[in-house]
């Protein structure tokens, strides 16, 4: 299911310029995939609580193959039917599929601890492994092969039918909240109930929206930001090179949750604080290097310095995918997962879309500084969520010592 995301994830901005759109359309057609990712994909979400998560599944695969083929037409309209496509099929991806593991994880009655486990290997190998051999791929089917920049889309197309088949012959069904008498609205409103009541859901939420927001604006950025004059940049093996520092963030995740300190809720804080330095970069370069006025070449020195930047905080992206899943299995209840974990993609596709309607409108170091400030906030909320938690956990062992103090004098008489 990642392969047919991270082949189109190199060229999907190259593609749109072989077609001769600029920088303003193309932040426009990235709108129409983020918008609709926001609207359609919460409804879509909602629904695989209700209808199957499985189901859930194999719409992501039929959605994700139909936009992959609108990619064959260079008219605006139908590219931007494809972006539509591909946002209901985004929201699924990070949703519906956790959600049946969750489920089908606690209905055979596995180990929490195994969660963990299953999560980390996910990353290390969906958003690393799999991702190098898909960056390498891609660009062995444009640039060596010269099959031209649709090539990787037409590759994510068959892989997703052959993820289908395997979905449809080998996995079980299950649901969310098995009341079938509830509907659309009332599922709504019993997610933003629970986001409202329980303060650490709603700080979980935050903290993925500024996350996620300053991740998905980094993707539209790092092709203006490493080639500002136009020079030829490997667009394949430079997303290969940040995908394995995911995959090197993502392993050293795993080691730390497999110990019983530091908590995730403790080392996320410096995560987020590094992840906010490393995106300061390109503000520091600009302002100590001279850019380069030579068009085409090439990648410059500031760039390259740029590059590093970049890998630390691909480096963070790592730690931070099967840390947030381990943190929403304990603080998300199951019979809403999915809404919930789609109604935190609300306020992220806002943002990335306030951020991709302007982008003509501020220099890209203005919009970095502005992923660095959010980041920062989300060290802040991440501390508030540690303080919280401990304060739940103190709470529990004083009432538990209460209560074997109760029961003591009853076993002395």
């Amino acid at each position: 299911m990642m392969a047919g995301d991270w082949l189109q994830g190199p060229y999907v901005y190259y593609l749109y310029t072989t077609y001769g759109y600029g920088k303003g359309d193309i932040g426009q057609l990235f709108i129409a995939g983020f918008g609709s990712s926001m609207l359609f994909g919460t409804i879509v979400g909602s629904l695989a609580d209700k209808q199957g998560r499985k189901r859930a599944c194999i719409t992501y695969c039929i959605t994700y193959i139909l936009s992959c083929m609108t990619k064959h037409s260079p008219q605006y309209k139908v590219l931007l039917l494809g972006r539509i496509l591909g946002g209901v099929a985004t929201s699924l991806l990070f949703s519906a599929f956790e959600s049946w593991l969750v489920a089908e994880h606690n209905k055979r009655g596995f180990e929490q601890q195994w969660l963990s486990l299953t999560f980390s290997k996910a990353i290390f190998l969906g958003n690393g492994l799999i991702a190098i051999v898909s960056g390498l791929f891609g660009n062995f089917l444009v640039d060596i092969a010269s099959l031209g920049p649709v090539a990787p889309f037409d590759a994510a197309a068959c892989i997703l039918a052959i993820g289908m088949a395997i979905i449809l012959s080998s996995w079980g069904e299950n649901y969310g909240d098995p009341s079938d008498n509830k509907d659309l609205l009332s599922q709504f409103k019993g997610a933003a109930v629970a986001i409202a009541s329980d303060e650490k859901i709603a700080l979980l939420g935050a903290i993925q929206s500024l996350f996620e927001g300053s991740m998905y604006t980094f993707v539209f950025l790092w092709t203006p930001a490493l080639s500002p004059n136009d020079e030829e940049i490997p667009h394949g093996f430079i997303f290969a090179t940040f995908m394995l520092a995911s995959m090197l963030g993502s392993s050293f995740a795993s080691r730390l949750m497999a110990r019983s300190t530091p908590r995730v809720e403790s080392y996320m804080q410096i995560v987020f604080l590094v992840s906010a330095a490393s995106l300061l970069l390109p503000i520091v370069t600009n302002f100590f290097i001279a850019p380069s006025e030579v068009k085409g070449g090439g990648i410059s020195l500031g760039s390259s310095i740029q590059l590093l930047g970049f890998c630390a905080f691909e480096g963070c992206v790592g730690i931070f995918w099967p840390s947030i899943m381990k943190m929403r299995s304990q603080y998300i209840p199951e019979e809403a997962r999915s809404t919930i974990m789609n109604f935190f993609r609300i306020p992220l596709n806002i943002f990335v879309c306030i951020v991709l309607y302007n982008v003509n409108a501020f220099p890209i170091t203005i919009m970095f500084g502005m992923c660095s400030i959010f980041l920062f906030v989300a060290a802040v909320l991440q501390r508030r969520l540690m303080v919280i938690t401990d304060k739940s956990k103190s709470d529990e062992w004083t009432s538990m010592k209460e209560r074997d103090v109760e029961t003591e004098p009853l076993n002395d008489d």
